[in-house]
């Protein structure tokens, strides 16, 4: 049997990586999605929350979360440390030090991105490993929140798009007598004005964590900035 954390050395570290077996990784974080979806539907909270310590310390949640974060298109960006997870050696080191109780969240790397009405968005980029954390926490998050969220609403949805969001207003104004009108709204600093009390309130997550992600800073020209309210728009959790 191959150990994750002691490599046999006559096998290399990336020849490891390669033979895991994705799909029976994949299978053991959905069986224990479905328990927090069927739990959370029952409305047994301490059951569900339950599940997702489970999940999060689950070596399949932790190689999916280093593999989803390695693999997207940020897997390039450092952050305030300019470490990547760019070899296997860093995979495994990883993967020793997810979820630990020790952990403690770096600051976020601010840059700024165009916007189409020539203003600049900031954005929040989170350490490597933070995002790992990170996306690891979200594989428990995602069956709460499909569960109760509201069957109308398309944005940051997974298998969810703008089409359907699109195919969801025909729908609603094709038939005789549906609504002669269309209202768009825009929040305006939305992400940058959420309350961190009601995230702290209403987030079923690992309460630690969360505070850190909220309250972690960012720099900016080596400069420190305590971030007080709103959430990061860069890491893999969003509001």
């Amino acid at each position: 049997m191959i150990s994750f954390y002691d490599v046999d050395g006559r096998m290399g570290l990336k020849n490891v990586w390669d033979l895991l077996d994705w799909g029976k990784h994949i299978q053991i974080v959905s069986r224990i999605q479905a328990r927090i979806v069927k739990a959370v539907k029952n409305g047994l909270k301490q059951t569900a929350r339950g599940l997702q310590r489970l999940l999060s310390n689950s070596l399949a949640a932790k190689l999916i979360a280093i593999k989803r974060v390695i693999s997207n298109s940020g897997k390039r960006t450092p952050g305030v440390d300019n470490i990547l997870i760019d070899t296997p050696r860093k995979r495994w080191e990883t993967l020793k030090n997810l979820n630990l109780p020790e952990y403690k969240a770096k600051p976020l790397k601010r840059i700024y991105i165009p916007k189409k009405n020539g203003k600049k968005r900031p954005l929040g980029i989170p350490a490597m490993h933070d995002r790992v954390e990170q996306a690891l926490d979200l594989l428990g998050l995602d069956p709460v929140s499909e569960s109760t969220a509201d069957p109308h609403s398309y944005g940051f949805r997974k298998v969810r798009s703008a089409q359907d969001a699109m195919g969801a207003i025909y729908n609603a104004l094709r038939r005789k007598g549906s609504a002669d009108w269309i209202l768009e709204a825009d929040i305006k600093g939305c992400f940058d004005h959420i309350g961190h009390r009601w995230l702290d309130e209403n987030i079923p997550m690992n309460k630690k964590k969360l505070q850190q992600w909220l309250k972690c800073g960012y720099l900016e020209k080596r400069t420190f900035n305590q971030t007080n309210e709103g959430t990061p728009q860069g890491g893999l959790c969003k509001a």
